[in-house]
């Protein structure tokens, strides 16, 4: 990506669940201030990268650095500690606690009561409706509200890398827009770096500064969001409008000229 160290290095992790190869060697890199996104069919192991990253996987090889320090094989609750929040996919907030109960386990870690509320208050600017739900238990919120409650839970621990899956996942257009416009000031403004991984390519291009591709636990295509957009291969099997995505996964699996 670029010559300056990256704040989070994955190198040849090989990760599995069972007797089952999930990812096969996989490398990346995610520099400081940037986003990253990961993209691939169902099953090409993307969730599986980020799950070995925050902790909840060990890979069997493979090294992962975090600004320059290995943390593969440490314990998840290091790792969040460290600065790296995972907002996993299905959004998995904790449903009998409330917006506020939500919010506030985000920053258990945390002791400086002043900062927590300046990002309280940064977040009811980002996702106004949280506010006007504070007592009201997660588990009765829309899926659009659980989403952004389980990203400005993760964003309460003021981490340095965020780790993103399909934050787009079940909701409307409209919702997608929001939440990818949160993904960007966040960004921004925090300096927070993404990793971000997603199965709305067109939204994920847009938003990131690079992309890898992955295919079969394996990645198969890197290159800024740029260039991946005006790729033949991406704009067929991601981006076509004309192909249904079922069959455009088919015959993306089959594809085998790339390496």
């Amino acid at each position: 990506m670029s010559d300056a160290q990256p704040i989070l290095k994955v190198s040849n992790i090989e990760s599995y669940y069972g007797p089952i190869m999930a990812i096969r060697g996989v490398s990346l890199s995610l520099s400081e201030g940037k986003i990253v996104t990961v993209l691939g069919a169902n099953g090409a192991g993307k969730t599986t990268i980020l799950k070995t990253i925050s902790g909840v996987l060990d890979p069997l090889k493979g090294a992962v650095e975090f600004e320059g320090k290995s943390v593969q094989r440490m314990d998840p609750d290091k790792i969040v500690r460290l600065g790296i929040s995972h907002v996993p996919e299905g959004r998995e907030v904790f449903p009998f606690l409330t917006v506020r109960e939500n919010l506030a386990m985000g920053g258990f870690l945390r002791t400086n009561r002043d900062e927590v509320a300046q990002d309280l208050e940064r977040i009811y600017g980002y996702f106004p409706r949280l506010k006007e739900r504070l007592d009201q238990p997660a588990g009765q919120l829309s899926g659009g509200e659980q989403q952004m409650l389980a990203i400005s839970r993760a964003l309460m621990n003021r981490p340095k890398v965020l780790l993103l899956d399909e934050p787009s996942l079940g909701l409307s257009p409209l919702l997608v827009k929001e939440i990818f416009g949160i993904i960007r000031r966040v960004n921004a403004e925090q300096g927070v770096s993404i990793l971000l991984v997603e199965q709305n390519a067109k939204k994920a291009l847009e938003t990131a500064d690079y992309g890898y591709v992955l295919e079969v636990g394996r990645v198969v295509m890197d290159d800024t969001c740029a260039r991946l957009m005006q790729s033949k291969d991406i704009q067929e099997f991601y981006l076509g409008a004309k192909e249904d995505s079922a069959r455009g996964e088919r015959r993306w699996k089959k594809k085998k000229t790339w390496r």
